[in-house]
């Protein structure tokens, strides 16, 4: 019995990394500017081929921003974009925000705040967490 918790742990573990192997580091302050704006923006990276979760962490995004902040949206104080990082000319905006993969950013002027993690956790399963770690980061930027 103790073996079978032992590599239930294991797995566990395993899937966890799994899941923060692919999130983004904040970048450091090196002194390059990384977006001149003091809008801000949500940017959603992503490829060609998505999953079924991977384009709700896209129409979730968005339809959360437009409940949140309505006329910040329709004002352009706050954007949603959507990266498809298979086409070159998003490399140079990937690498200004130092993004290499599926990835949900909150950017205001050289601030970040990486949400993949709670996005791809959230979205199908608990929509009120996934608009309150919105909510959050757009209210700390």
């Amino acid at each position: 019995m103790k073996k079978f918790g032992l590599i239930l742990t294991t797995f566990a573990l395993l899937f966890v990394m799994g899941f923060s192997s692919n999130a983004q580091t904040p970048a450091k302050d090196d002194g390059k500017e990384i977006v001149k704006s003091d809008n801000i923006e949500m940017y959603y990276f992503h490829y060609e081929r998505r999953c079924a979760t991977c384009l709700a962490v896209e129409s979730e995004s968005e339809k959360i921003l437009g409940e949140l902040y309505p006329e910040k949206v329709k004002s352009g104080e706050i954007t949603f974009l959507s990266v498809n990082l298979e086409d070159e000319s998003n490399q140079p905006l990937a690498e200004k925000l130092r993004v290499d993969g599926q990835t949900l950013l909150v950017v205001k002027g050289d601030k970040q705040d990486n949400l993949t993690n709670k996005a791809f956790m959230y979205v199908n399963t608990n929509r009120d967490k996934f608009k309150k770690a919105i909510q959050e980061s757009i209210e700390n930027m």
